[in-house]
């Protein structure tokens, strides 16, 4: 390695998104796109929130693990949408390496922490199901707070960890990323510095905090499904798996991307499949998340119906 790409990473001092597609002429269809599915998103979990706040039905842990987790999808496609969005209407697709940190670093954030809120939501049902008796104690309101501050705090800390990892690598170009915005494994590719310790360090701490949450997560549902089994009523039956239900397909859903962008080793080519992984991670996955609960979900199904006809009244 050269002396001047061993000084420090001021060699670049922003970086390039390619962006989602190369072709100029398919930009104002992916802006249209991508600015539909923000909107939606938002809406759609702002809307969960709604019908969570105004229903008193509604004010029991399940769903106050539910609100959260739309406040975290609010925040992750947040963190990345906006700032695309605002690339072809400046011309600029260039984000300075400071704006490049941080946005990494919220990313990772409301990701871990969604990894985590993901578990309680399981820890949740496991109680209620197979063990009502003592869920009031178990699941009280110290315990819910709990269970969202700690996975803050383990968030927190695996964000940081990653983003101080990434400033002891040194970039001295090319500075283009061929994604829509910030993330590791595309950074790691434009180093000039050795990334192994890097790329273990992600491999290491996704393993840790995808392995533990998902054994969690899979025991929690091993035990409650056998608890459904033996229900004696159909309807008892039918309402655990419909709750049940819908948290597990958006843990399939967010298990199964982030395991592919983040628990690999090498620094491997930047692909499409990459961009694919990140709009599932940063939109479908937020946006299909109210959709899944309300469509199977008839309780906020009926709240967010009142919430749209107290609007209309009030007009």
């Amino acid at each position: 390695m050269q002396p001047e790409a061993r000084t420090n990473r001021t060699a670049v001092t922003e970086f390039i998104l390619l962006g989602l597609v190369e072709t100029d002429n398919l930009q104002p269809m992916v802006f249209v796109l991508f600015l539909f599915a923000y909107l939606v998103t938002v809406g759609g979990n702002l809307s969960i929130l709604a019908a969570i706040l105004v229903e008193p039905k509604l004010h029991t842990s399940m769903y106050f693990f539910l609100g959260n987790l739309s406040l975290l999808d609010i925040g992750c496609i947040t963190v990345t949408v906006p700032a695309m969005l605002g690339h072809p209407l400046s011309h600029k697709r260039t984000v300075p390496y400071a704006g490049c940190l941080s946005q990494l670093f919220f990313f990772h954030l409301l990701a871990g922490m969604d990894c985590f809120l993901l578990t309680a939501m399981a820890y949740d049902r496991f109680l209620a199901i197979c063990r009502p008796l003592t869920y009031s104690t178990r699941m009280s309101q110290t315990v819910q707070r709990i269970l969202v501050v700690v996975p803050w705090a383990c968030a927190f800390t695996n964000a940081l960890t990653h983003t101080i990892a990434l400033t002891t690598l040194n970039f001295c170009g090319p500075c283009e990323v061929n994604h829509f915005y910030c993330d590791l494994p595309q950074l790691f590719q434009l180093s000039c510095s050795s990334n192994l310790l890097n790329e273990l360090l992600l491999f290491g701490m996704s393993f840790i905090m995808v392995g533990t949450t998902a054994v969690l997560i899979i025991s929690s549902y091993i035990h409650v499904a056998a608890a459904v089994v033996r229900l004696r009523s159909a309807e008892g039956r039918k309402k655990a798996f419909s709750t049940c239900g819908s948290h597990l397909t958006v843990v399939c859903l967010f298990y199964g991307t982030g395991m592919f962008n983040y628990m690999r080793l090498g620094s491997e080519e930047a692909s499409d499949k990459d961009k694919g992984v990140g709009v599932f991670n940063t939109i479908i996955n937020p946006m299909l998340n109210p959709l899944i609960y309300s469509l199977r979900n008839p309780d906020v199904q009926g709240a967010l119906w009142r919430v749209l006809v107290e609007r209309q009244s009030l007009t």
